[in-house]
């Protein structure tokens, strides 16, 4: 069993490269006296939380054969997230270290795992995935605006 959650934080279906330079690509630099100001990345909880949420959508998607992404509006929400972190102050390059960095990749995947443990979700069962993706959908959480049941 293998789980990327990290590494699958930004791709939500599209190849990563295309959806990394999309995003990505509308950033302007922060001001270089703005960088000690700021925490790190994986602090600002609204960006982080974003990220998180994109990344269970996924794993959702890729588990259970009855969920699809809404991957216009996963686009949308990652692009925003985006504008977000630029209005913080976060430069192109600090953004792109965050997500690419495989500390961060590793941090987010076990958050995941946990996540979904603590939601009695089973890689070796697919109807688990199901089972919390319909319900993140019926509530319209984070998650659920995220995903489509097919």
């Amino acid at each position: 069993m293998q789980t990327v959650i990290g590494a699958r934080v930004i791709s939500f279906g599209a190849t990563r490269a295309a959806l990394v330079a999309a995003v990505m690509g509308a950033c302007l630099a922060a001001p270089a006296s703005s960088a000690a100001a700021r925490p790190h990345l994986r602090e600002a909880t609204e960006i982080n939380d974003g990220l998180f949420a994109v990344a269970i959508a996924r794993e959702i998607k890729d588990y259970c054969p009855e969920i699809t992404a809404r991957y216009f509006r996963a686009f949308n929400y990652l692009s925003s997230l985006k504008r977000k972190a630029r209005d913080m102050g976060y430069s192109t390059a600090e953004i792109d270290a965050y997500v690419e960095n495989d500390e961060e990749k590793a941090r987010m995947r076990a958050r995941g795992e946990a996540y979904l443990a603590a939601k009695g979700v089973s890689y070796d069962d697919p109807q688990s995935f199901c089972t919390l993706g319909r319900e993140e959908i019926e509530k319209s959480s984070r998650i659920g605006v995220l995903l489509r049941a097919k």
